[in-house]
């Protein structure tokens, strides 16, 4: 079955307790981490994450959107995260496989990103040491972004790929998510699903989340 993964790049940080409550029938929560210089944007860090932890037992899906992320994956392990994701061009080869077995080797979950230009065959080399490929299906950035349809044949390739290996990694697909694009993103072979936007703005939540995955149940 299809993950829901609300992005708490979307929620009221006012009440973003409250806004937890709202979205707990969900599967994870995508918490979005960005500097300012891999992504033209600022967002949340260390500190909100161990505040989350500390009010919710949901699985904590942590995107890194920042450069050389090597140097803070140990941090974000112990904030808190279950899935730490980086993102391939944010740094060299040789460290991005350093972050991927930092990660590992602290008991996390692995992921790796890609952006909407960078070709679906540059996850190879790294994909059998992968829990999760994450596929910008907007420009990693800022929320509220529209889905771009043209990813697809990338998540079906990289699904075809994990399947021929006989892998347990897992596709999740972040950006311009709702229950059309959703039923798209369960065709093509997606796995989980970051909905920021599309849930938060919502006014019954929990019928939102049921939505989306009775989008994708056809597939």
């Amino acid at each position: 079955m299809i993950k829901i993964a609300p992005s708490l790049l979307s929620a009221d940080f006012a009440k973003l307790g409250d806004d937890i409550d709202t979205v707990k029938t969900a599967d994870y929560l995508h918490f979005d981490v960005m500097d300012g210089v891999f992504v033209p944007n600022i967002s949340v860090g260390l500190p909100v994450l161990k505040s989350v932890r500390n009010y919710t037992d949901m699985t904590l899906d942590v995107h890194l959107m920042i450069t050389k992320p090597v140097r803070y994956v140990r941090d974000f392990a112990e904030a808190g995260a279950d899935i730490i994701v980086v993102h391939l061009e944010s740094d060299t080869p040789e460290e991005i496989h350093r972050a991927i077995d930092t990660i590992r080797g602290l008991g996390k979950m692995a992921g790796l990103s890609i952006k909407p230009d960078t070709p679906a065959d540059a996850v190879d080399e790294y994909l059998d040491k992968l829990d999760l490929v994450l596929i910008m299906t907007v420009e990693p950035g800022f929320g509220g972004q529209k889905f771009m349809a043209g990813m697809m044949p990338k998540v079906s390739y990289i699904k075809s790929l994990i399947e021929a290996r006989g892998l347990k990694c897992l596709v999740e697909i972040d950006g311009g998510i709702n229950p059309e694009t959703a039923a798209l993103c369960a065709e093509a072979g997606a796995d989980i699903l970051v909905a920021g936007s599309d849930v938060f703005k919502a006014e019954d939540r929990a019928q939102r989340i049921e939505l989306l995955r009775r989008a994708c149940k056809t597939f």
